[in-house]
Parts: structure tokens; C-alpha cells; sequence
């Protein structure tokens, strides 16, 4: 019985570790962009846009297909961006060691 006091007790210190990570996780951002600097996106670690900064030189009414491609390309890079952070550190939480399903 000591064994499955133990291990809740390691449970509960990863939920503590894991709460602290989501809010530290919260406060950074990555920043990306497309069209070499004409969309740019500035998201934090629980993947919410903060801003959107776009250049009026690509703001063409007779071409918002390619718009809408760089602000989604944009996002697409940020949300990699996002993801990596996650990653790294889930991998300095848990020592290295994957965990499914945690992320």
C-alpha cells in the first residue's frame, strides 16, 4: 500500500508541475510571419493569437485569395512554432521520457 501512496503522491506533484507549465506556458510567445514580413502573427503557448500585424502593401481588394493564404500560412507557422515550445517543456517536465496523451 505504500507503493500506491507513493506513486499518487508523484501524481499529484506532476498535476502541480503540469498546472504551473499551462500558466508559464501562457505568458510566452513565439512570433511568425509570410510574405517575407507582410503577415506576421504573434501567438502564446496556449495557441491564442495576440496579434495580427499586416502590411497595407498586401492589402489588395482584387487579390484577398493570396491574403487570406499568407495570414493562414502565418498561423500555420506560429501554431508549429507553439508546438515545439510545448514540446520542449513537456520533454524538461518529464525528464525526457514521452508520456502519451499528456499533449
Amino acid at each position: 500500500m505504500k507503493d500506491i501512496g507513493k506513486l499518487l503522491k508523484q501524481a499529484q506533484q506532476m498535476q502541480t508541475k503540469m498546472a504551473e507549465m499551462q500558466a508559464k506556458l501562457a505568458e510566452k510567445t513565439v512570433e511568425s510571419s509570410a510574405g517575407g514580413g507582410m503577415v506576421k502573427i504573434v501567438m502564446n503557448g496556449q495557441h491564442e493569437i495576440l496579434s495580427v500585424n499586416i502590411d497595407p502593401e498586401v492589402v489588395d481588394p482584387a487579390d484577398v485569395e493570396m491574403l487570406e493564404e499568407l495570414v493562414a500560412a502565418a498561423v500555420n507557422e506560429a501554431r508549429s512554432k507553439v508546438d515545439e515550445m510545448v514540446k520542449d517543456e513537456m520533454s524538461s517536465l518529464t525528464g525526457g521520457l514521452p508520456i502519451p496523451g499528456l499533449f
